[in-house]
């Protein structure tokens, strides 16, 4: 691929040259990866033998360290190589919606949105914030982010779902103990946006005024943005820029992207049926739930993955259950 990009005439096609460069790039980046891991095992290996030749206490202890941190890193490409998927290794569209329960709901969809904002900024990916409706009290009613960085539809794919938060309620005047819960959805974006064609004939666009937090109309210009698909009756809408130009583009980006689960949803379904699998419905099943009253516990019910520290997780610490989940499919 490197010989290629150094002919004449690679970049007269410049929209698929970027892309073949993408892609040289990221096996640049697998290949250094291995090869450094590899070299990291070969240097440790003849340590340890010089180590234990030599009865050198210290050194098989300096080892020890170097040897977790490696198993640490062999452990983190072994999830990553569960993402097999077209899409895992690209960015992600993430939207929460705020389920049955008024402020508390709204309130808890802010908390899960704050929650991949830590994460995404623990390990340094790129976050955009597309959409967000505000709550009438406090919270959100939805929110759409997309989150860029490598394998990122890959790991967020494990938390689509319905999240679950007990706790004792802020906005009960009798301080009550609160069920409420929120729906996460990830979607992929395609690289290639021939993939997934829009044509204008086949959207409506209706505009309104956008609504700020308290339900209060933050413009006197209607410049949200809602799009419906006619053909496949897909509502889109967006509402965080000011500018109506702005938000079309988020909205035409959200429905490129829920077009795309939909079309990957059906080829799904018609692999399922020809291998004789049942095809169960994931929209909806409660996923993980975050306890912060009577006890606290943060339970993954795919894995059965616990944590006593729900704090830690609210802060973006979702790591161990997003990769418990990833190997909790390998073989399926």
């Amino acid at each position: 691929m490197e010989r290629e990009a150094g002919e004449p005439g690679y970049w007269d096609d410049h929209q698929t040259a970027q892309q073949k460069m993408q892609q040289l790039g990221r096996l640049k980046d697998t290949v250094t990866l291995w090869r450094d891991l590899q070299s990291r095992s070969q240097n440790l290996a003849e340590l340890n033998e010089m180590a234990l030749a030599e009865n050198d206490l210290s050194l098989q202890e300096s080892l020890e360290s170097e040897s977790d941190e490696l198993t640490k890193a062999l452990t983190r490409e072994e999830v990553n190589l569960t993402l097999s998927g077209p899409y895992d290794d690209g960015p992600a569209i993430l939207s929460i919606h705020a389920g049955a329960g008024g402020t508390d709901a709204q309130d808890w969809a802010e908390m899960l949105m704050q929650m991949y904002c830590n994460w995404a900024a623990l390990g340094k990916r790129p976050l955009e914030v597309m959409d967000l409706s505000y709550g009438d009290e406090a919270g959100l009613r939805s929110a759409t982010l997309e989150v860029g960085g490598p394998h990122s539809f890959g790991y967020l794919s494990a938390e689509q779902g319905v999240h679950r938060l007990v706790r004792l309620s802020p906005y009960d005047p009798n301080n009550l103990r609160q069920t409420s819960f929120a729906q996460v959805e990830i979607l992929p974006i395609a690289e290639d946006d021939l993939e997934i064609e829009v044509r204008p004939e086949d959207i409506k666009l209706d505009t309104f005024h956008s609504s700020g937090p308290g339900g209060q109309n933050v413009q006197k210009v209607a410049s949200a943005v809602r799009l419906t698909h006619i053909p496949t009756g897909i509502v889109v809408t967006c509402q965080n820029e000011r500018s109506q130009h702005q938000n079309r583009e988020f909205a035409i980006r959200i429905l490129k992207a829920k077009l795309l689960a939909r079309q990957s949803e059906e080829r799904a379904k018609e692999v399922a049926v020809m291998r004789g699998d049942r095809v169960a419905p994931e929209w909806g099943n409660q996923i993980r739930s975050y306890v912060l009253h009577p006890y606290k516990s943060v339970k993954d019910h795919r894995t059965n993955l616990q944590s006593t520290n729900p704090e830690a997780v609210l802060n973006g610490a979702i790591d161990p259950f997003i990769e418990a989940y990833l190997m909790s499919r390998v073989g399926q």
